[in-house]
């Protein structure tokens, strides 16, 4: 049996899901206000491996979210995923945040546009078709009303950038799920056992978290 620990930071949602052979079989996340990765990642593994009877010597591989996302959260995830990979001798492997928030929605037409706040109207985006095969890659984007005009298909926005487009994008073909705001690591188990299956990791002493924008350092606010 392969046991996979999926990791996903990449949003307000800590997130981590045990797999078994690409199967979740449990689940521990909260999102919060405030990011509190580094206080429950660590926490939330302790307990889902007790809880389920397993050791970190049954553990196959170590998958976690690659991004776009919170820089924060980012490093806090991939941080940890690389410790625990050079630490038990296994490999990691890199998932695709904006892939996972996709697997989220199944639809049976038309497209699929997760969105990761970036910041005022920007977001980070891309295009799945029904499928959830990526159709347009990556992007750090500023919404406007003309964004995603090019298309006669139905368009399904998900996730926490979504809602701060809806007065923007007010065309008949749009529509939006408020009821996925962020990825989860449970869409992740089946990827990563795929991934495992094909060998397909990445180095654990040089992998970084795919940024797409550089961080940005802010002044507190008084």
């Amino acid at each position: 049996m392969t046991y996979i620990l999926n990791i996903e930071t990449a949003t307000r949602n800590c997130s981590l899901a045990l797999s078994q052979d690409g199967k979740t079989i449990a689940l521990k996340e909260i999102a919060e206000a405030g990011f509190s990765h580094a206080e429950k990642l660590h926490v939330f593994i302790e307990a889902i491996l007790k809880e389920n009877n397993i050791s970190y010597a049954d553990l196959s591989a170590i998958a976690v979210s690659q991004g776009p996302g919170s820089y924060t959260g980012l490093r806090i995830g991939v941080s940890s995923a690389k410790g625990l990979c050079y630490a038990l001798n296994i490999p990691l492997i890199a998932i695709d945040t904006m892939e996972t928030l996709a697997k989220k929605l199944n639809i049976q037409s038309g497209q699929i546009i997760p969105m990761i706040d970036a910041r005022r109207m920007e977001c980070f985006t891309a295009i799945f078709n029904s499928k959830h095969e990526k159709i347009r890659e990556i992007k750090a984007e500023i919404i406007d009303e003309h964004s995603f005009s090019d298309t006669s298909e139905t368009i399904h926005f998900i996730g926490d950038g979504a809602s701060k487009c809806k007065e923007i994008l007010t065309g008949g073909q749009f529509v939006f799920h408020d009821e996925i705001e962020f990825p989860s690591a449970n869409e992740m188990s089946e990827v990563s056992f795929e991934k495992y299956k094909k060998s397909d990791t990445v180095d654990v002493a040089y992998f970084e978290p795919f940024y797409l924008k550089d961080f940005m350092m802010t002044s507190p606010s008084k």
